[in-house]
C-alpha cells in the first residue's frame, strides 16, 4: 500500500519536472526506483520505459500545443527514432553488467548537468 502511494507520488514529481522542464524518467524516476525502492538499474529503466507507453504526457503536450509551442513533425521524427533507439539501447543495457550500467547512467547525468551549468 505504502509503495504504492510512493509510486505515485514520484509519478506526480516526474509529471511536473517533464511538463515543466520536458524531463522525468531518466532524472527521477531511475534513481529513485533504484535508491529508495530498491530496484536493479535494469528493472528502473525497464519500468520507467514501461511507464512512458501510454500517453502519460498527453496534457502537458495538450498546453505547449496550444500555446503553439509543439513541433508535429518534428515530434513524429523523433517518435520513429525514439521506438527504434529505445529498442537498441535495451538490447546494449541487457549485454551490460549492472555496475558498469549504473556508472554509465551517472557520467551522463554528470557529463549533461556539467554542461548545463558550465555552458553558455
Amino acid at each position: 500500500m505504502w509503495q504504492h502511494l510512493g509510486f505515485v507520488v514520484v509519478g506526480l514529481a516526474a509529471g511536473v519536472l517533464s511538463g515543466l522542464f520536458g524531463i522525468g524518467g531518466g532524472l527521477l524516476i531511475i534513481p529513485v526506483l533504484v535508491y529508495f525502492f530498491g530496484m536493479s538499474q535494469h528493472l528502473a529503466q525497464g519500468t520507467t520505459l514501461a511507464l512512458m507507453i501510454p500517453p502519460i504526457g498527453i496534457f502537458a503536450a495538450w498546453a505547449y500545443w496550444k500555446q503553439g509551442n509543439v513541433h508535429l513533425v518534428a515530434a513524429a521524427f523523433i517518435c520513429l527514432g525514439f521506438v527504434i533507439g529505445g529498442w537498441i539501447g535495451a538490447k546494449f543495457a541487457h549485454a551490460l553488467p549492472e555496475l558498469l550500467l549504473r556508472r554509465s547512467f551517472g557520467v551522463l547525468l554528470a557529463v549533461v548537468a556539467a554542461k548545463m551549468m558550465l555552458g553558455k
